[in-house]
């Protein structure tokens, strides 16, 4: 009989006795039938003993229900600053990690162990198959991946134990950490370069093959910016022909020649309106075109916008592989600065020249 069932028997008998008790003294038994009483109770719970004892044999009944686990014995070893490989060549994690375990049931005649070794083992072969497929430059996500894997207690290879890891730990070497911070800088630098460059091809590419393509390209890119003021891009006619012209290295239209020249010689001082006019059998390279359009805007020579935008042109042309058209106008508006002695300073006026004797002293 269990605890439970000997416990409830008790407490019915115990019940019993109070009420027969009650019910004795209202009814106002005989005083022989206490005795009776008192006996039929202490009785009546040793004969349910002993009957239930006889026929559950002499193993308690609640032996095989009851039984609870064997508890098991586990121990822990702690592993430190293990490298174990990543995903990128010769970068690699630095592991940490309390490693738990618990030996299953062998056979007597087993061999003999070292439980901790086969534990460790176990563990980093788990966070080896993790850490060789991941980028270093995650290595906060992966920590937190192999406390999740490695949370779970599993069997050894041999079948020996089952073991886990706790308390994990998941850095990389400080040299190694400062290459991947400048190997990132270095890619977004590398990639805000890459939209700039493609920005300024975009617009090159634009400037050349669509809005200069030719003088009626020009004339309607210019419309537009103006606002479709008719009467101004009129006449800013001349002067898109000389720049179309240019940028293309070819001539001006027949058509606009004779717009040029008027334009150039209202432009122009009539001093300088012989000098510039050149006779028409000789032929006008684009550099003349540009220097012209240059003279006819008011960009006289020494005005340092000459130079910057004959420099973006010569970049269109460059595009266009007109590369001896490009060099001509550098040369032309943007000459390389010759070499000054003393690193550009004038002489010092107060020293002495070579041929002049020094004063005598008084």
């Amino acid at each position: 009989m269990t605890t439970a069932r000997k416990t409830t028997t008790l407490f019915l008998t115990v019940l019993c006795g109070l009420l027969l008790t009650i019910l004795g003294l209202t009814q106002q038994w005989p005083a022989w039938t206490w005795p009776a009483l008192a006996v039929l109770l202490l009785v009546i719970p040793a004969a349910a003993f002993r009957i239930a004892s006889r026929r559950r044999g002499s193993i308690p009944v609640s032996f095989d229900e009851q039984r609870t686990a064997t508890p098991v014995e586990r121990t822990e070893c702690h592993v430190s600053r293990v490298v174990l490989p990543s995903h990128w060549d010769d970068y690699n994690f630095v592991f940490s990690a309390t490693v738990r375990w618990y030996l299953l049931d062998s056979p007597g005649n087993g061999p003999v162990l070292n439980p901790a070794g086969l534990a460790v083992e176990t563990v980093l072969n788990r966070a080896r198959s993790v850490t060789e497929r991941r980028d270093p430059g995650r290595v906060s996500l992966v920590q937190h991946e192999l406390s999740g894997v490695l949370s779970r207690m599993s069997p050894d290879p041999t079948g020996h134990l089952q073991a886990m890891a706790e308390d994990i730990s998941l850095t990389l070497l400080d040299q190694d950490q400062e290459r991947l911070d400048r190997l990132a800088d270095v890619r977004k630098d590398k990639a805000v370069w890459e939209h700039q460059r493609k920005y300024e091809q975009s617009k090159r590419q634009y400037l050349g093959e669509d809005v200069l393509k030719d003088t009626g390209s020009a004339v309607v890119w210019w419309l537009a910016k103006n606002d479709e003021h008719v009467e101004k891009t009129v006449g800013d006619l001349a002067l898109l022909a000389q720049l179309t012209s240019a940028a293309n290295n070819t001539d001006i239209p027949e058509r606009l020649q004779n717009l040029v020249s008027q334009q150039s010689g209202e432009g122009i001082a009539p001093e300088f309106v012989e000098e510039k006019s050149a006779p028409a059998s000789q032929e006008r390279t684009a550099t003349d075109h540009l220097s012209g359009f240059f003279d006819a805007i008011g960009f006289t020579e020494g005005d340092d916008r000459r130079a910057m935008l004959a420099k973006q042109v010569s970049d269109i042309i460059t595009q266009q592989n007109r590369y001896e058209t490009a060099e001509a106008l550098r040369r032309r508006f943007d000459p390389p600065t010759a070499f000054t002695p003393n690193n550009g300073e004038e002489p010092n006026s107060s020293a002495a020249a070579p041929d002049e004797p020094s004063p005598s002293p008084i």
